[in-house]
């Protein structure tokens, strides 16, 4: 495998977690062409020898963080789109570091959820309501950035997006 390779997947990688972090930002929809090219991502970056976990990690690590982040959508705590970009994203953090992926996204969502707290309290309370839930697209807080961010930051930390 050529040296460029190994830059490559990494900047790949922080490209997709940007445009769906972008797109849930904008339009509060995360593509879901964003998360299947950051799932074959992982499998060329595996075969490629140039993933920052091994395979069985990643399929572990994904194994877990669909059914909790599922559950988190089935009661309507996150979208769709973020339990999907979150389990994509678990691929590239493995076992090892899926804790500390977990971790860091509650603390930027937190973070995140206050901001919106702040600037926006009557749009924010109103998104905690199944009427402002049900207004749909443009409401509630876009939990695909600080996913999209605690992956890159899981990524500076395993190696992966090496700086």
């Amino acid at each position: 495998m050529p040296a460029w390779s190994a830059y490559v997947a990494p900047a790949l990688f922080v490209a997709l977690l940007g445009a769906a972090a972008l797109s849930d930002l904008f339009r509060r929809k995360i593509p879901n062409w964003t998360v299947l090219a950051l799932v074959g991502l992982y499998v060329v970056a595996a075969f490629a020898h140039v993933a920052p976990t091994g395979p069985w990690s990643a399929l572990f690590a994904a194994l877990i963080a669909f059914p909790v982040t599922y559950g988190l959508y089935h009661f309507g705590i996150m979208g769709a789109g973020d339990a999907k970009l979150f389990t994509a994203a678990a691929l590239f953090a493995g076992l090892t570091w899926l804790m500390q992926f977990a971790v860091i996204t509650a603390m930027l969502g937190g973070l995140l959820a206050i901001g919106f707290l702040v600037v926006r309290p009557r749009r924010a309370f109103r998104g905690l309501t199944t009427a402002g839930r049900a207004e749909g697209a443009g409401s509630g807080v876009p939990y695909g950035v600080p996913i999209a961010l605690a992956a890159a930051a899981v990524g500076v930390l395993n190696g992966f997006l090496s700086v």
